[in-house]
């Protein structure tokens, strides 16, 4: 028997780039098992077979059982897989890098580790959601006040567009049925939206808690992405299906999104904006090539390459 140990890892090269996948897949009552490269999904009207390498991000809704061989593939593939409840959110999330350079997370600790330049990429995120103020100059608790009116502002102008009644935004945590239908589905477009964000961040390689207008969470920089839309798709997709009625808000929420994000191309502009945020604040450049490559660090910012023992003339030796 074939077994997940005797397969090689993919190249880069293999993959499918994160900004041509599918934005998630919902998954509910079934068994999700490994067939090759791609995971199936079992349940009472049979199997279905999705494509692994084209998965943004797989959510597992109640009754899901994951088998070890498909969290390895979805893994390797670095789709990002969230457990959601009916009740209540859960969030794990797995994968791995789909870049295997570290530029752009050695880029985004640089940016972070400096009071000033985590500024800087903190106004260019309000700039990139309010294209129409200039961020620039204000404090970050300008920055907060301002981010907060241009949020209510949304709410308000999507109950009116959509005539969903609209007090507060309510969030109840373990109790998913304790708000209103809005805010219900706000919720749930929320919790697709982080898992969309979080797929993206780490399979292009960048630190998940490394935060520029979040703080103190192990997904403070999934946060920050995912805000950069909340206004444009996740808020109007919720009012949408919230506009439909109270039965099933969660599920219609879902495709509404699923439908914003497809046709607002979001995936790749997410891979964009992340670079464009973080090499646009160090003056890196995108690194080119997808080989992977792991070099040692010498003097004077030198790389040298690695796997070799360098305590000799030669430096031939290999390392192992």
């Amino acid at each position: 028997m074939t077994t997940v140990s005797r397969r090689g890892a993919s190249s880069p090269r293999e993959l499918t780039r994160v900004g041509d996948r599918v934005s998630f897949i919902y998954l509910e009552r079934c068994t999700v098992h490994r067939e090759d490269n791609a995971i199936t999904a079992t349940d009472a009207d049979g199997v279905t077979h999705i494509p692994s390498a084209t998965i943004g991000t797989l959510l597992l809704g109640p009754g899901t059982r994951l088998s070890h061989q498909a969290m390895a593939v979805l893994g390797e593939c670095g789709a990002g897989v969230v457990w959601v409840g009916e009740q209540g959110v859960r969030f794990y999330a797995g994968g791995r890098a789909l870049t295997r350079s570290s530029r752009l997370v050695e880029a985004q600790a640089t940016a972070w580790a400096n009071r000033r330049t985590r500024l800087d990429v903190a106004r260019a995120m309000y700039r990139m959601r309010f294209p129409e103020d200039d961020p620039s100059g204000h404090t970050r608790q300008e920055l907060l006040s301002m981010e907060g009116r241009r949020v209510k502002e949304c709410y308000r102008r999507e109950s009116a567009r959509t005539g969903v009644p609209w007090r507060r935004r309510e969030y109840h945590q373990g109790d998913f049925a304790a708000g209103d239908a809005a805010n219900q589905a706000v919720t749930a477009s929320a919790q697709c939206m982080y898992g969309v964000a979080h797929a993206v961040v780490v399979a292009l390689g960048c630190a998940p808690g490394l935060g520029f207008v979040h703080s103190g969470h192990e997904r403070s920089f999934v946060l920050d992405i995912a805000d950069l839309y909340k206004t444009e798709i996740g808020i109007p997709a919720a009012f949408d299906a919230a506009a439909v009625g109270e039965e099933d808000v969660a599920t219609r929420t879902r495709r509404a999104l699923r439908d914003r994000i497809n046709s607002a191309g979001l995936l790749d502009r997410c891979v964009r904006d992340i670079k464009e945020l973080l090499l646009g604040q160090t003056g890196l450049a995108e690194p080119e090539g997808t080989a992977d490559r792991v070099s040692l660090q010498s003097d004077g910012d030198r790389l040298v390459e690695a796997g070799r023992n360098y305590d000799g003339p030669t430096d031939e030796e290999p390392l192992w």
